[in-house]
């Protein structure tokens, strides 16, 4: 088993979806995206809040590296990840709403907790 999801995308799309699904989620706190892709989004939203928690500025460049906006990179560092100082872990919430009307793809919200 590989460690993650492909997506039915080749490498280059499915690279730079996850990293527009990160950037409208830190810009938005919550979005609604299909269930596969946002149990993937879990794993790389919490590895930038954790970033966003240390704060340095090897924290701040290994962020701008994945997320291509600095607004949305200020964001996380001056107001999402100061509200997750003492939480290890679990940034993110997955609410499902059900299947999608067209293919049948189960449907979710994540959400920042």
């Amino acid at each position: 088993m590989s460690k993650h999801r492909k997506l039915g995308r080749p490498t280059d799309q499915r690279v730079a979806m996850l990293r527009n699904l990160v950037t409208s989620l830190i810009n938005n706190g919550k979005i609604e995206t299909t269930d596969t892709r946002a149990k993937e989004l879990r794993k790389i939203a919490d590895k930038m809040i954790t970033l966003g928690k240390r704060g340095d500025l090897h924290a701040r460049r290994q962020a701008l590296a994945y997320i291509y906006d600095k607004q949305v990179v200020h964001k996380l560092f001056e107001e999402i990840a100061p509200k997750y100082e003492d939480r290890n872990g679990g940034y993110t919430r997955i609410l499902k709403l059900g299947p999608r009307r067209g293919d049948g793809a189960e449907m979710v919200i994540i959400e920042l907790v």
